[in-house]
């Protein structure tokens, strides 16, 4: 599921600084024995030391992209990382000592800032509502809410169980690699263990009387894991607005099309606003689609509200090839279908996020990789587990 944004991060803007500065707004394997013949190979194991409390690992070593193993084609696979039952994923990277040093040498003024943007439906979901009422007659002044949301309707952090591995109808994390030698050594079977499949998760309402009898089988992997650890870091902003426009020039793409945002110019980005990157740093990126809807029109905005994905078409995992041609079809018949800048599906882009050792990622799109129609995504940051922000308003 996706969670709401309030408030995130409280750290200091400083463009002019050339060292590990921030340039967002102020207020931010080993194998196992084998064993009758089957071999257990970890999919990787990292030298952590447990705090007291048992539930924070202290991070002594990550490994390269390039060091991470597979999973079936997919390759970079972070999970089992931080263990067969870890529920935080990146987040673990934000330890006491990171938030300390974050909290130490960047916040001057102590002003907060909301990035949260207003709830604004896309992709035809209902529209949010409140119904407030007098809880003992209109003679009494006392009242409450009752309030009716789906929670991607405005800033959200998509949370490990809200967009798995679709081949595969997985999610985060468990990841077995088990090889099956046979007794007379002239076969073997390949498989991959995992200890999440889709159907494995709950679904459907869910009240909650008393939260302490919760059955955590039934919230596994959900934003609760995330909002008791709390995400609280240093937050850097490459802001790409301002990169391609800040000496007159046009932006060169439309946010609201698809756009790839590649390597290289996010780390020229970097280079202009003087941001060197460090371990558990938490990556902003503006790309300009909230800006564009503070401008558009109303009719814009309407038809951006009942766009569809073509993924409710059983589209998902089609090629780029055959979406484009899809979404031209629908374009002739007059159906608005989805599309947005965002940063591009490749090999390189998965090693940058994860050999940088982001905490987490976000951006002011609707999703932080390019989306046609929003399918074919098999997230590269699904693989590695960087949480994912959206809809963060950085332009108010």
């Amino acid at each position: 599921m996706a969670s709401h944004v309030k408030r995130m991060f409280s750290l200091r803007t400083d463009r002019t600084s050339k060292t590990e500065q921030p340039v967002s707004p102020t207020a931010v394997t080993a194998p196992v024995t084998p064993v009758n013949g089957i071999h257990d190979h970890e999919i990787l194991k990292v030298e952590t030391s447990v705090a007291v409390n048992g539930m924070e690992a202290a991070i002594a070593t990550l490994p390269s992209f390039d060091e991470l193993p597979k999973f079936h084609a997919f390759t970079g696979c972070a999970w089992d990382v931080w263990g067969k039952d870890d529920q935080l994923g990146t987040i673990n990277m934000l330890t006491e000592d990171v938030v300390q040093r974050a909290a130490r040498e960047e916040i001057r003024s102590g002003k907060t800032v909301s990035l949260n943007w207003y709830v604004q439906p896309v992709f035809g979901r209902q529209n949010p509502s409140i119904t407030t009422f007098s809880k003992y007659g209109p003679s009494i002044p006392v009242r409450d809410d009752v309030i009716h949301i789906n929670t991607q309707s405005g800033s959200q952090w998509d949370g490990l169980k809200h967009y798995g591995l679709t081949n595969y109808n997985v999610f985060y994390n468990k990841c077995v690699h088990r090889i099956s030698v046979h007794p007379n050594r002239t076969s073997m079977t390949d498989t991959f263990v995992i200890s999440t499949p889709a159907e494995s998760l709950s679904a459907g309402e869910m009240e909650i009387h008393d939260p302490s009898e919760i059955d955590h089988a039934r919230v596994k992997l959900g934003m609760h894991n995330w909002s008791n650890h709390g995400i609280c870091g240093r937050g850097v902003l490459l802001d790409l607005v301002e990169y391609y426009t800040a000496s007159g020039s046009a932006l060169p793409y439309d946010p609201w099309t698809t756009h790839p945002i590649s390597v290289a110019e996010l780390e020229a980005c970097a280079k202009k606003q003087g941001v060197t990157f460090r371990q558990a740093d938490i990556l902003i990126i503006r790309m300009g689609f909230i800006q564009k809807f503070y401008t558009a029109s109303n009719e814009a905005k309407a038809a951006l509200r009942d766009a569809e994905t073509l993924c409710v078409l059983g589209l998902a995992g089609a090629s780029v090839a055959t979406l484009t041609v899809i979404f031209l079809l629908f374009a002739r018949v007059g159906v608005t279908v989805f599309s947005s800048v965002g940063v591009e599906q490749s090999e390189d882009m998965k090693r940058f996020l994860w050999n940088n050792h982001f905490a987490a990622v976000a951006s002011d799109q609707p999703s932080f990789e390019v989306c046609l129609a929003c399918c074919g995504r098999e997230h590269e940051l699904t693989e590695s587990f960087v949480p994912v922000a959206k809809k963060i308003d950085i332009d108010h």
